[in-house]
């Protein structure tokens, strides 16, 4: 069974995709921060703005097989739509539940998958696109990707730690709370002195995109 917050079509308003259609895939559940309020002190990722408790967004719910929810996703995509269907399987951390089954299962309808993990767990085979958002305190298990993005700045992280790792683009985007103008222009002066960064900005949230 998967157990699902959200699923909705909408564009992708940060990192190397930004400005692509996409069904989001929201799984429940993240291991590190319990999504609750009471528990965001004493969390390893204390920063997190995502809802990812309950199945209560729209499209979310319990499926009980790979199939079901493959079937629930691709309903979201328009019919309409001459591009392949893209998919981006987030979170929480959604690799607490894609699994073989499920990957091999929005691939028989189509689907390019894209997968935003914190990269403490190993990923299955398959994914399209997997892009990695390191969180300090916690251990990075994938050390290869396509895109590494990371939230700037944070503490107990330096982004030079990451530059050798064997991704093929390196996205740095601020960090956003009461600090996020500090923060945006903090992020614009390190990828200007490190180009090998790309800054990534969430223009959902200006925009007013889901």
């Amino acid at each position: 069974m998967y157990t699902i917050k959200e699923v909705y079509f909408t564009i992708q308003g940060e990192g190397f995709h930004t400005g692509r259609s996409a069904v989001f895939l929201r799984f429940t559940g993240c291991n590190l921060w319990t999504g609750h309020e009471k528990n965001r002190q004493n969390a390893i990722c204390d920063f997190c703005d995502t809802d990812f408790v309950g199945t209560d967004g729209p499209g979310g719910g319990k499926f009980l097989d790979s199939n079901e929810l493959a079937n629930h996703v691709y309903l979201k995509w328009p019919s309409n739509a001459k591009t392949v269907p893209f998919v981006v399987c987030t979170g929480g951390e959604p690799l607490l539940q894609l699994d073989d089954s499920l990957i091999r299962a929005l691939h028989a309808k189509g689907f390019e998958i894209a997968v935003e993990t914190n990269g403490t767990i190993d990923p299955p085979n398959g994914i399209d696109w997997l892009c990695v958002s390191p969180k300090g305190n916690s251990e990075l298990k994938i050390l290869k990707g396509n895109e590494l993005k990371l939230v700037y700045p944070q503490k107990a992280i330096d982004p030079s730690e990451y530059e050798d790792l064997d991704f093929d683009y390196f996205s740095l985007q601020p960090m956003d709370n009461d600090k996020l103008k500090e923060n945006t222009q903090k992020t614009i002066k390190y990828c200007s002195l490190h180009p090998h960064w790309r800054l990534s900005l969430q223009t959902h949230k200006f925009l007013g995109i889901p």
